[in-house]
């Protein structure tokens, strides 16, 4: 598993390499949540999908990703992690983090 840095912003658009790959993603703040879309050579794999805690982003492999991606909110408990909360503003990228998992870590 991979943290990719984030920032505290509304709306943004990364460019990194997971495993190979070169990603595009923006990660952007509606009135109903945060989303993501997810570009890997400029092809757009998902659009729209909504983050949520411990939720997988890209979730289907066929969609042509390797990996996944998901958002962990660091202040749900360690014995129980789903009682975090789903990524909102204040807090993106230091209490919400964006997780990058390896395809071993899906399987």
């Amino acid at each position: 598993m991979q943290v990719i840095p984030i920032a505290d912003e509304d709306a943004q658009t990364l460019n990194v390499q997971l495993a190979g790959q070169a990603c595009r993603i923006d990660l952007y703040a509606k009135s109903t949540g945060f989303y993501c879309d997810l570009y890997v050579s400029d092809v757009l794999i998902i659009g729209g999908v909504i983050c949520q805690n411990l939720n997988r982003i890209v979730r289907d492999a066929y969609l042509g990703f390797v990996g996944d991606l998901f958002f962990y909110d660091i202040q749900g408990t360690t014995t129980q992690p789903s009682t975090g909360l789903d990524p909102s503003r204040p807090g993106i990228g230091t209490r919400y983090l964006l997780c990058y998992l390896e395809a071993t870590d899906v399987a």
